[in-house]
């Protein structure tokens, strides 16, 4: 069984900053890319940032230069700065990766719980 659990989330006003947490465990054998999505109350989940197993980013043009994904496969976790927070900024935020089992080798996609980010003054 494998789980990505994030953590990290908060309020925020605006100019601040936070910084997410996901953190997959369970049986692991890679992670492949892993990616930050998120869901503001009536709109879809947009994707914020992306990142391969060797480090190569790409990001939001609504978060470029103000977002920052990291990820430490030592820890099999991949983290979010978040600076210059804006209240467009205000949404729930999902860890997604690609994983392949250590116990089935299946490869798939799984999610986490989200965690709640808000903005405001």
């Amino acid at each position: 069984q494998v789980q990505l659990v994030e953590s990290g989330g908060g309020l925020a006003q605006p100019g601040g900053s936070l910084r997410l947490s996901c953190a997959a465990s369970g049986s692991i054998f890679s992670i492949n890319t892993i990616a930050w999505y998120r869901q503001a109350p009536g709109k879809q989940r947009e994707l914020v940032a992306t990142i391969t197993f060797g480090g190569i980013t790409n990001y939001a043009d609504s978060v470029k230069g103000r977002f920052t994904i990291s990820r430490d496969n030592a820890k099999n976790t991949v983290y979010l700065q978040m600076n210059s927070l804006k209240p467009d900024d205000t949404a729930r935020y999902y860890c997604n990766a690609d994983i392949r089992s250590a116990s089935t080798a299946w490869l798939r996609k799984y999610w986490g719980q989200g965690t709640q980010v808000t903005v405001s003054s």
